[in-house]
């Protein structure tokens, strides 16, 4: 929509244009449902340029995005420090040999967690673990075997591992870690096997993300019957104005 002439009379590609932006607005959370229908009903109103412009001068055009920072937000306050909670850790080492070793769930990482797998593999997830302090420690040997390192998104990795016909891998590096996060460094060995490192999410808040999705696509559906329902009931109005413009009622 331009400023340059608001006089000019719109026509009816530039309302639905107008209206494609409200729907977007309404799904995305710009705009609630009164203000919705109240600024879809001024779009199909609207003669000129000049009725239409000030309808979405508020919002993003669509296809294009806000110009507002693009980087992590903080941390909520505490979010993290909750979670630094100091002294020892609940753990210390784990040693596989021609077998496997688990640490996971609600545990306290100490500032150093040493472990050792011979034929055999491990996994530490810290997804749901405290922290002795905001840096800790994970020194892995892998010998013929592999271990998994899982942090959730938001935390800081650094990864000093030698690999000998192995390696160190951090997947999915994350660029920017949480204010306030803690940092995880893993150090160790690997010959003949490999340390990975993963950021992911815990399977509840995994679960919570997909109920976000669908209830955004039900706003989304629930905005296009709004839309629709709206265009019809314009066109109908139209119809029965120029049906009594044809009868001389005017």
């Amino acid at each position: 929509m331009t400023d340059d002439a608001p006089e000019l009379r719109a026509s009816d590609a530039d309302r639905e244009r107008v209206a494609e932006i409200l729907r977007d607005a309404l799904a995305e959370g710009r705009l609630d449902m009164e203000e919705f229908e109240e600024r879809l009903e001024a779009t199909y109103k609207a003669r000129t340029y000049g009725e239409l412009t000030p309808l979405t001068r508020d919002l993003p055009s669509a296809g294009t995005t806000p110009a507002v920072s693009l980087s992590k937000p903080p941390a909520p306050s505490g979010s993290w420090g909750s979670r630094i909670v100091g002294g020892e850790g609940s753990s210390s080492w784990a040693v596989a040999v021609m077998s496997g070793f688990q640490r996971k769930g609600r545990w306290t990482v100490p500032r150093r967690f040493n472990s050792f797998a011979f034929w055999g593999g491990g996994e530490i997830d810290l997804r749901e673990a405290n922290f002795a302090d905001g840096e800790v420690v994970i020194n892995c040997i892998a010998i013929m075997g592999g271990m998994s390192v899982i942090v959730p998104p938001g935390v800081e990795v650094v990864m000093r591992g030698i690999g000998i016909m192995g390696g160190f891998d951090e997947r999915e590096h994350d660029m920017s870690p949480d204010p306030g996060a803690p940092r995880v460094v893993v150090t160790g060995f690997a010959f003949w096997g490999g340390v990975e490192v993963a950021h992911k999410v815990t399977k509840a808040e995994r679960q919570r993300l997909k109920e976000e999705r669908r209830q955004e696509q039900l706003d989304r559906k629930s905005a296009r019957h709004e839309l629709h329902a709206a265009r019809q009931d314009w066109h109908h109005q139209r119809r029965e104005e120029r049906a009594r413009r044809r009868h001389g009622d005017y």
